[in-house]
């Protein structure tokens, strides 16, 4: 049986900000437990809640030289899906009210974190095969066992993957400072390992030392090879090429499951939805304070409002779509600048654009369920989950052709009588607006060939199992 440690700073049910949080707590579940014995390993934050760190057990402690001084690292333990999780606690550094905070104190704290992880491993006795780090908080774990966790028999054949979730956030500081924390010489503070552009980099650490490196879809993976999306580390992933894959994220198709969803009005599936899936909408609209109408094509947005997302594509021609026969659904929180242009739209156009600017899990469901479309045009998404949500429950997507979007949404081919949404190349307002009027066009005037969309759509599998067979297959070629 191969043993895998998933490393990460947060995980759902524990602690979640975003994505990584999924993957962490997602995953692990669906390999076959016959061959695979799967674990994670999460610092023990103090913002927490309490029912969490109440399923937690004490395990054991000892004392760690660190930057300086002895510091305490405490072991506890939970089971959560037949899935065991354990975590290193330390009050000093993982008391703030939020797992990220200042980022010289992330810094000094998920340096703290890759040391003390590595050091419990023979303390609880799990000696894994494969420590699987995600993101630049567990950049320095590749280092720590090709540096000083390497003599000995215990750390002698670890293998390590890299898996980078957004390559924009890397983790990097000044090497002085990186150096004194992590206790590493010299050696590694050269612009082939560690060091980039005169800073320390932990996430370029982790690709450098990794055996294998992941991101999180195909298309991501070749994008990040390339100056646009590299983040200045694509010549570093272009010379590892051979040892890079992209595997695309899957959601929960337990929770994401419009025959069983607890939040929407009105559950359907592949075989009932033309009659019942509209009932949500009406509801919503309803809810909402929109016209209530069930033929008006409902087109729904949950993001974070970001530069990162397209929404200066939306800004620019939100006026001329809001001339045409649609409604638009907005749902969530992020630059002041997008929340007040959805907020003037609101105002401006009360009855066709509803903006909701906070988060709410049961309005995203009804969103989810209840619009025909969903609209996601970002500027780089490297697998992005809005959309597979969108499938499962199919509201048709219309993407910009980048990342995980390229690589989940089949666009449309009314000659071929195939695709799963729309799409649109250039990272261009019009080409977007081209996207989604030809949208509106089949949605208007082609309804059966819409309800085809949308019955391909929800057959597509974008569940963790997928995932999870070529997860495995990456291990199976890491320790054969």
């Amino acid at each position: 049986m191969k043993k895998i440690l998933f490393m990460a700073s947060e995980s759902v049910p524990f602690i979640k900000t975003g994505g990584l949080a999924d993957v962490v707590g997602s995953l692990p579940e669906c390999f076959d437990k016959r061959y695979f014995d799967v674990r994670v390993m999460l610092p023990k934050y103090m913002c927490m809640h309490q029912d969490k760190k109440d399923m937690m057990q004490y395990v054991d402690h000892f004392y760690m030289e660190y930057n300086g001084k002895s510091e305490y690292v405490g072991i506890l333990k939970a089971e959560y899906n037949h899935i065991q999780f354990y975590f290193i606690d330390d009050e000093y550094y993982f008391n703030g009210p939020t797992p990220y905070g200042d980022l010289r104190f992330d810094l000094e704290k998920f340096i703290f974190f890759d040391k003390a992880a590595l050091s419990a491993l023979p303390v609880i006795g799990f000696q894994p095969d494969i420590v699987h780090c995600h993101d630049w908080q567990t950049g320095l774990v590749p280092v720590y066992l090709k540096d000083s966790f390497r003599g000995g028999e215990f750390f002698a054949n670890m293998k390590t993957v890299m898996t980078i979730h957004n390559l924009k956030f890397q983790g990097t500081w000044d090497v002085k400072t990186v150096k004194q924390l992590s206790g590493l010489p010299d050696y590694y503070f050269t612009s082939d390992k560690l060091e980039a552009y005169k800073d320390a980099n932990m996430l370029k650490g982790g690709i450098v030392f990794a055996d294998a490196i992941t991101t999180v879809s195909a298309t991501y993976a070749e994008e990040i090879k390339t100056d646009f999306y590299g983040e200045k580390l694509n010549g570093l992933l272009q010379a590892r090429a051979n040892d890079l894959r992209g595997i695309v994220n899957g959601i929960d198709y337990d929770e994401y499951d419009p025959s069983t969803d607890q939040f929407i009005v009105k559950k359907y599936n592949q075989k009932n939805f033309r009659k019942e899936k509209v009932k949500n909408k009406l509801a919503l609209q309803e809810e909402l304070g929109l016209d209530r109408d069930e033929k008006k094509m409902m087109i729904g947005i949950v993001s974070r409002l970001t530069g990162q997302k397209g929404f200066d594509l939306i800004a620019y021609v939100m006026d001329e779509l809001c001339q045409d026969e649609v409604q638009i659904v907005v749902l969530g929180t992020g630059e002041e600048q997008y929340e007040n242009m959805f907020r003037y739209f609101d105002w401006k156009y009360a009855n066709k654009v509803s903006a909701n600017i906070y988060y709410s899990e049961e309005l995203s469901h009804k969103i989810y369920a209840s619009c025909d479309a969903f609209l996601m045009p970002s500027l780089f998404e490297p697998c992005g989950l809005s959309q597979l949500m969108a499938l499962r429950y199919g509201t048709v997507p219309i993407v910009r052709e980048t990342g995980g979007l390229k690589d989940t949404v089949e666009p449309y081919n009314e000659y071929e009588g195939r695709g799963t949404g729309f799409s649109f190349v250039n990272y261009n307002a019009h080409e977007m607006l081209h996207a989604i009027r030809y949208a509106e066009q089949v949605y208007y005037d082609r309804k059966r060939e819409w309800n085809k969309i949308v019955d391909r759509a929800m057959e597509a599998d974008f569940s963790w199992d997928r995932s999870a067979a070529k997860y495995q297959e990456m291990y199976d070629w890491l320790v054969p």
